[in-house]
């Protein structure tokens, strides 16, 4: 038998989720290779980038005064264009290997993003080393990796929440009929955990540590038995160390204001949406994904208040991952830019 160990191969295609809170990368092939945060750290004094992702994350609220983290996507969107373009070139050599040939990559977006934003992804991914670039709908990327047929006539509600927005989307014949994107997501869950934990305790929390709260007793949805966490922050009156409990009801009311807002654009979408395709979703329901969808009791609470049966999509933070990856396969007679669904279904039907 032949050992190709570290003879140069040809690329492989890639599918990346740019999101706001991590990046996943996605090698036909092989599945997802790569899920790390979308942190990076430089060195002030050289401007150089030092550290990307889980080693740039863990350096959060330590780093000496002349290292700076970044996080260049904000709310869905290129924010630092430079360190989010070698960010991608990072995570691009990491996930091809020693490939001789340049990779195409698939790059999800938000929907409702400006032309402008799109095409600074393209060219990001292109000048990261992308031989072609495409850029697909993170709802529609969400659909397929949730295992919906996007190209059935059968209409589909999609609620995508990433960390930096919330992308909601009714998909049918390969396409978005109706959508609404809201930079409303995890970050905002964090800083409203944030303000709530200044506002009743007087206490200062760090970005990592609201995370911690959202993630271990983060809820929208009474437990039957309430969970408890020990918080370490800054008193705001004494300026010294402080240690409270919080628990998971203090959570219902920390959460309040982002989902009801997420709420309403859910609602909003659905009057917009054809009566037709509205009869499908109460049959077929709400399908939730994204790390944000995890947060305790949220498909419950959704299917309470909008009263149409919600569910949290299997494996739902790699959701957009799994279907961007998968959308690799219709690249191949397709100019690059925005990937079409609906064109590919009526092409394969001609």
């Amino acid at each position: 038998m032949f050992n190709f160990k570290g003879s140069k191969l040809l690329s492989k295609d890639i599918g990346i989720d740019l999101g706001t809170a991590s990046v996943l990368v996605y090698v036909d092939g092989s599945g997802i290779v790569i899920n790390e945060p979308s942190v990076v750290a430089i060195d002030k004094n050289t401007d150089c980038i030092t550290k990307i992702g889980k080693d740039a994350q863990v350096m959060l609220g330590r780093n000496p005064a002349n290292i700076e983290i970044v996080r260049p996507l904000r709310e869905g969107v290129i924010d630092r264009y430079d360190v989010t373009e070698k960010m991608i070139q990072y995570f691009i050599r990491r996930a091809g290997g020693n490939s001789v040939v340049r990779p195409r990559i698939v790059i999800c977006i938000p929907t409702g993003i400006s032309e402008v934003e799109q095409r600074a992804v393209m060219d990001a991914g292109t000048n990261a080393g992308a031989r072609k670039t495409y850029l697909i709908a993170e709802p529609v990327a969400a659909a397929v990796g949730a295992g919906v047929d996007i190209h059935s006539p059968m209409g589909n509600m999609i609620v995508d929440i990433g960390g930096g927005t919330t992308d909601v989307a009714v998909v049918s014949m390969g396409g978005i009929v109706v959508s609404r994107s809201i930079k409303i997501a995890g970050d905002k869950f964090n800083e409203a955990i944030m303000q709530y934990v200044r506002r009743k305790y007087n206490i200062a929390i760090g970005e990592y540590t609201a995370e911690q709260i959202k993630i271990k007793i983060g809820a929208v949805y009474e437990h039957k038995e309430a969970k408890t966490l020990q918080v370490k922050g800054r008193c705001l009156v004494q300026g010294l160390p402080k240690v409270i409990e919080l628990s998971s009801k203090e959570m219902l009311e920390a959460m309040m204001e982002p989902i009801s807002a997420i709420f309403d654009v859910v609602c909003s979408v659905i009057e917009e949406t054809p009566p037709e395709l509205v009869g499908d979703i109460l049959r077929n329901g709400i399908i939730l994904t994204g790390g944000g969808s995890q947060l305790y009791g949220l498909d419950r609470l959704m299917s309470d208040v909008i009263e149409i049966k919600t569910r949290v999509a299997k494996d739902p933070t790699v959701c957009v991952a799994m279907g961007t990856g998968r959308i690799l396969r219709y690249i191949d007679d397709l100019p690059d830019g925005i990937i079409d669904l609906s064109r590919v279904r009526n092409k394969k039907r001609g």
